[in-house]
């Protein structure tokens, strides 16, 4: 019951900013398309996983079918490093608007904004095939060897892992740089402002990361189990509420939404 409910309301919210900023103008902006796109695979994230998990709890099974199995890693791979190349981008969004806001619209244009989402998903679809084809080389329930996988998950994942973290870093690094160089406490505060709410679900991801590599064991526990569901629930769910209720625009578009329907 309480994961049902995390869920109905990780899509409601997650699809109530998905409309809100479709059905403002105002908000057809880079930062609200990255925020949209942001949504979307939260969403994704959420149904890869829950849905299979209530219903195996419905009808007291825990099994799942070799195929879905492998359905289910290719789409929850490429969802999960979707989400953190979108956190990425979204950080370098916010780079160009406080360190060059003079050559925002210049720089972030519509095309490079489709484009980067664009390249994002080819990236992470490549990675989850590879990994799939990898996973379903090996014989099923064997003594296979897995030392290519292995390799694969070290190199290729840290680099998939990687790549998006430094770049988060970075762009942070010449934010904060430039925050200190404002001469007022109230410009400060407003650049503060615009990036606490990518601060903060950027903060829970990597951390909800860390948490899954820090506690998981090799052997199966109900430990586990909750880390694997805590991962696609807790970020979709609370993404919502963290930059509802700290950005004035999005309450204002669900505001209108709300009335208008």
């Amino acid at each position: 019951g309480l994961f049902l409910g995390m869920y109905l309301f990780t899509i409601i919210g997650n699809l109530l900013i998905i409309l809100a900023i479709s059905c403002d103008p105002h908000l057809h902006t880079p930062m609200y398309f990255y925020l949209a796109n942001l949504s979307t695979v939260h969403i994704c994230i959420s149904s890869v996983i829950i849905p299979k998990r209530l219903m195996n709890h419905i009808v007291g099974s825990k099994s799942i079918s070799y195929r879905e199995c492998m359905s289910q890693m290719y789409f929850f791979i490429t969802f999960g490093n979707m989400d953190v190349f979108l956190l990425s981008v979204m950080a370098y969004d916010h780079y160009v608007a406080i360190c060059c806001p003079l050559h925002y619209t210049l720089i972030m244009r519509p095309k490079l904004c489709v484009l980067l989402v664009a390249i994002s998903w080819l990236i992470t679809k490549l990675h989850a095939l590879l990994h799939t084809l990898l996973m379903a080389q090996l014989t099923f329930l064997s003594c296979s060897d897995t030392f290519i996988n292995d390799l694969m998950v070290f190199t290729v994942g840290g680099l998939i892992f990687m790549t998006p973290f430094t770049c988060i870093i970075v762009s942070y690094a010449f934010i904060f740089s430039s925050v200190l160089k404002l001469p007022s406490a109230e410009g400060i505060r407003k650049v503060l402002s615009t990036c606490g709410s990518h601060l903060t679900v950027v903060s829970l991801f990597y951390g909800e990361i860390l948490g899954v590599y820090m506690y998981s064991s090799s052997s199966y526990s109900v430990q586990d189990t909750v880390v694997t569901v805590i991962f696609p629930v807790v970020t979709p769910l609370v993404n919502p509420f963290i930059y509802s209720l700290r950005n004035r625009d999005i309450k204002g578009a669900l505001r209108k939404l709300i009335l208008r329907s």
